[in-house]
């Protein structure tokens, strides 16, 4: 059996650079790197077959649609995935990874196809929060005998630490955009209303990497017109993505909803100091008394002010919430390695012939 990864239904970006690296598609890259490293001889769905770095591009027509177990991070198409390999009678093998909350999409076509594919085929979602949005579309979006026999699990990814640098403030305060896109769910104007007011009170600088198709919004041309901004391409190598990460005094959260917040957690354990709303999703990444969770745009005005002030003091209060050391609290409570084995565990668990 060939285990054989999809990403990238979407949009137009590679999915994998001349390396064979995910670095430039967030947390679903990440992820899609990650089931590389649990299953090394995995291979990624594409427009060609090819060697990238470590990774093997397989065109869809070349699996075994009988015997290949198809890893789908484009959950909205694995209904046409099964059509498309069911053309000869065979029963594929498909299982949804919904690493974004199905909240990310808005039409009701987009639910209802969510709701068929969920049902139809086994997923496993990015963190509990997500498993439950998914069991409630399923609900709400099928007829109850598809829905009775729909299978949804979870896992915690966990977090990456080898890559950290010793973190150092500049003279002039660092603020990310904790993002690579400027969809309305991250609420980027939101988040450049704030930091606006904020630069009026206090010396900043703000730092926004995005995706090649958010550069050319209208949005990243307003993100970019204060002379305090900075926005720029992704980094093509995680090296730079860490040494930046390393310089950066704080980042602003404004997403009303995330799956898991990967992105925050890396730059929380980078030494950044987050501002987060007082959602139910920002609560589960950090400890239970964290001290910088706003309810409204002012009091986030408020936080990041005085966290630019006074780094030290921020950072040491919100190791004091941690019980010592937030980063240490990080990795205990987010361990990469357990993410991995629940992930197998899973897949060998729907899929007994992966081994």
């Amino acid at each position: 059996m060939t285990i054989a990864i999809k990403i990238g239904f979407l949009d137009d970006d590679p999915v994998v650079d001349e390396k064979g690296s995910f670095a430039a598609r967030g947390a679903g890259g990440a992820i899609a790197g990650r089931l590389f490293t649990i299953f090394p001889d995995a291979v990624l769905i594409g427009p060609q077959d090819g060697q990238y770095g470590n990774i093997t591009m397989r065109r869809l027509e070349n699996l075994d649609p009988r015997g290949d177990l198809i890893i789908n991070l484009d959950v909205l198409d694995s209904i046409g995935l099964f059509q498309r390999l069911h053309r000869g009678g065979a029963e594929p093998k498909i299982l949804n990874l919904q690493w974004l909350p199905p909240s990310h999409y808005h039409h009701k076509v987009n639910f209802a196809a969510m709701g068929l594919s969920f049902a139809l085929f086994p997923t496993l979602c990015s963190g509990e929060r997500t498993a439950g949005e998914v069991a409630e579309i399923v609900r709400r979006w099928t007829i109850p005998p598809l829905a009775h026999q729909a299978r949804i699990g979870w896992f915690q990814p966990g977090i990456r630490d080898d890559l950290v640098k010793p973190h150092t403030d500049l003279e002039v305060p660092v603020v990310l955009y904790p993002a690579i896109h400027l969809t309305e769910a991250k609420k980027p104007k939101v988040f450049l209303k704030v930091v606006r007011e904020v630069a009026g009170r206090v010396p900043l600088t703000m730092e926004a990497r995005l995706a090649q198709r958010d550069l050319a919004s209208v949005m990243a041309m307003k993100m970019s017109s204060p002379r305090w901004a900075k926005v720029s391409p992704l980094f093509g190598e995680k090296e730079e993505y860490w040494e930046s990460l390393s310089h950066a005094t704080a980042f602003l959260a404004t997403a009303q909803e995330e799956a898991y917040g990967l992105e925050y957690l890396e730059a929380l354990l980078a030494g950044a100091i987050g501002i987060f709303p007082h959602q139910p999703w920002a609560a589960h990444l950090g400890p239970a008394c964290y001290p910088y969770l706003y309810a409204t745009e002012n009091q986030a005005a408020d936080m990041l002010a005085d966290v630019l002030s006074d780094p030290a003091a921020a950072r040491k209060a919100v190791d004091e919430s941690a019980g010592g050391s937030l980063s240490e609290w990080i990795l205990g409570a987010h361990t990469r390695a357990e993410g991995n084995e629940a992930l197998r565990a899973q897949i060998t668990d729907w899929f007994p012939e992966v081994g």
